[in-house]
């Protein structure tokens, strides 16, 4: 884990995949926060803290991360964050107007994964909101997992029923990252027919920035996709995001 948060401390400002997770999130964080008041706000499994300035337009952007090497990179750009589990977290209850979790229940063991969501919406105010980005489809699964820790991708039937678990009213769900889900996918069918090891070096290819013409090239491409997000959801995809809210 120390080391997919080093390479992603590396990669998460330019590489294209980072740039359009978070041109696809804004919005959703804007839509679940419509018409609430500002307040806390966490960032829960916040890694190295960098998507606490997406949170910070709404309240009091707050981290929390099992990792230490996370909070130390966090702690370096001055973020408020402190060490807990997503099965434990430790605030009381009702104390956040929204709570994200940003590729984070996607690792979780399955013997926490419930707790977890029960614990998010613990931590919610009524009426406030949740969201959720996770890695979609079993299709998917290939070499890169282990890097990344991935216990589980999900189907959307799967995540909102986590969420609906969690006692949480699921108001949007989508696919993200539909325009390079062929490129993805072509890499995880390429890893099974090659019969591609998951090595370090392959794994962190992945968290690789590409060449800038490459790059911008993709960028560009979700960034296309963000702007038809905002009114349109996606089919398919290598991620998924939800909104849901916590009942009044």
């Amino acid at each position: 884990m120390d080391r997919l948060l080093e390479l992603t401390r590396r990669a998460e400002r330019d590489h294209f995949w980072f740039r359009g997770f978070r041109a696809f999130v804004g919005p959703m964080l804007a839509q679940a926060m419509q018409g609430r008041p500002r307040g806390p706000v966490l960032d829960c499994g916040c890694g190295t803290g960098v998507n606490l300035p997406l949170l910070a337009p709404y309240g009091t952007a707050i981290g929390c991360d099992i990792t230490w090497r996370g909070l130390t990179f966090a702690r370096q750009d001055a973020a408020r964050v402190l060490q807990g589990s997503v099965d434990q977290m430790p605030f009381g209850d009702a104390t956040f107007e929204l709570v994200a979790s940003f590729d984070v229940f996607s690792a979780l063991p399955d013997a926490v994964e419930q707790q977890g969501i029960r614990e998010v919406a613990r931590v919610l105010r009524p009426g406030g909101a949740a969201v959720l980005t996770v890695a979609a489809l079993d299709l998917l699964h290939g070499a890169h997992s282990r890097l990344a820790c991935e216990t589980r991708r999900y189907t959307p039937a799967r995540l909102r029923a986590l969420m609906v678990a969690g006692g949480l009213v699921p108001e949007r769900l989508t696919f993200t990252h539909a325009t390079i889900f062929p490129l993805v996918l072509a890499a995880r069918l390429g890893d099974r027919l090659t019969g591609a090891a998951s090595t370090a070096d392959n794994d962190e290819w992945e968290l690789a920035v590409p060449p800038a013409p490459v790059n911008a090239t993709l960028t560009a491409a979700l960034m296309a996709e963000a702007a038809l997000l905002r009114v349109v959801n996606m089919p398919i995809g290598s991620s998924l995001v939800c909104v849901a809210r916590k009942p009044q």
